[in-house]
Order: structure tokens, then sequence, then C-alpha cells
């Protein structure tokens, strides 16, 4: 089966246990205004320019015969500054899979596992079970905002080692203000979570304004319990991809 991916990092050393490899799936069910994988919300293709790198010479206007190219109206590969790029391919779980086991072969014992981030990779569940079944064997991970249905959360999770994931404001009006949807799934979802007693790490943005205010944090607190609870800086620069990408940066 096919899924749709915008970046694989190798020795990833935040993602989970040890030295890791994150393949990132595009795609997000949320739309969280501070969002800092802009490339990962929708799970269509996209062209980012780099345009601080750009010479105005117009050869990427020019017409090629690049199939992937037609789309955006522009040649992506003959730009002398490489300002140009798409971001997003389709690839199946079986090819993914090879290239993943190739890659962490290099690493040998200190390889520390496989890490499903995003956008959300909920968001293509099929491909994500498909890929989970042909990295069997191998420590998994996943990078969650835990906003799915709780049938997908429970099959997916029942067969990962480790999870993290977000729970970024515990009102649920608020979270829908500033993410798009309520929380209610993600809270029962949570809850299902800390029922396996599984590995986990709870984790939260800290938004100036948004989502570090005392409120927020002290209800997060009571909600998670004994889990473990990473408090994440915001990044001051998230919003530079968004221009690259066309987009607009909503903070």
């Amino acid at each position: 089966m096919n899924g749709i991916i915008f970046d694989v990092k190798e020795m990833a050393v935040h993602d989970g246990p040890g030295l890791r490899t994150t393949v990132f799936f595009k795609g997000c069910p949320l739309r969280c205004m501070w969002c800092h994988n802009p490339e990962g919300l929708s799970t269509a293709p996209q062209l980012m320019f780099k345009e601080n790198k750009c010479r105005h010479c117009g050869l990427c206007y020019n017409a090629c015969r690049h199939e992937e190219c037609k789309p955006f109206g522009r040649c992506v590969h003959i730009c002398p500054e490489n300002c140009l790029e798409i971001v997003g391919r389709s690839i199946d779980a079986a090819t993914l899979a090879k290239e993943l086991k190739q890659s962490a072969g290099v690493l040998g014992d200190t390889f520390g596992g496989f890490t499903f981030s995003g956008g959300e990779p909920l968001f293509q569940p099929e491909f994500l079970l498909e890929l989970i079944e042909k990295l069997r064997g191998f420590h998994l991970c996943i990078e969650t905002s835990g906003f799915a249905k709780s049938e997908v959360f429970k099959e997916v999770i029942d067969k990962l080692d480790f999870i993290i994931m977000d729970l970024k404001i515990a009102d649920g009006a608020l979270h829908k203000k500033y993410t798009g949807q309520d929380n209610t799934l993600i809270l029962n979802n949570l809850s299902y979570l800390k029922s396996t007693g599984k590995p986990h790490i709870i984790r939260t943005p800290l938004i100036p304004g948004i989502t570090d205010t005392k409120e927020n944090l002290s209800a997060i607190e009571k909600i998670i319990g004994e889990s473990t609870w990473e408090k994440l800086p915001y990044n001051a620069l998230a919003g530079a991809k968004y221009k690259m990408l066309g987009m607009h940066y909503k903070l």
C-alpha cells in the first residue's frame, strides 16, 4: 500500500530511545497555529521555494519533461542554487521498509529503532500498520497528537514499543480555538495509553500565552498523573518555512 511521506531523518536523538531513524508522514487533522512542520499538514506534495537563494534567472519557468514538475509549472531540477524542492513523495510500505532497513544496518548495534512522526502518522492508518508489520523485530515508536479514532489508536499503539504523545491544551474550547479540533478524542486515547502500561512520554510545546499558562500546565499535570512529562520550548523560527511553502503563519 502507498503512503505519503515528506522526510526521513537518520541519527535522530530526540525521537525515542537511542539513535533512531524517523519517518515523517504527510497529512494532519489538526491545524495548530504554531506548527513547526507546515509541510506535514497537507497530504498533497508541495513546492518549497527558498527565495533568499534565488538569482531570478527564470530558468525554472522553462518547459521541462519531468512529470513531477508539471503540477507546479516550474522545473525543480534546473535551478543552479537548488532553490526548489518538492516536499512529499508517494511510496509503498514494502519499498520504504527496505530502504529503512538498509540505512539501519549501517548503524549496527548503535541503532535504537524507527520512529513514526509527521504530520500525524495516524492520519494514514492503513499505510502505517502495513509499515509496522514490515518492520517487525525492530524497536518501534510513534510521535502523535493522539487525534484519531479510538479503534485506530488502540490498534497502532498495541503494536508499538514506545509512544510519544502530545497534550497541548487541557481545555476543550481553547484546544479547538488554537488547533481546529476539540480534544475529547485525545483525552480518551491518552486514558487508554496510560492503561496499557506501555513506556510513554507526554509532551507539551510551550507556546507563549497559549499553552504555557499556569492554568493550562496545572490542568495538564493533573490529567497525565505519573506519566513522564516533557515541556518543549517554543521554536522562534517556527514560521520560517511557511513563506517558502506559500502558506501563512498565524502566530
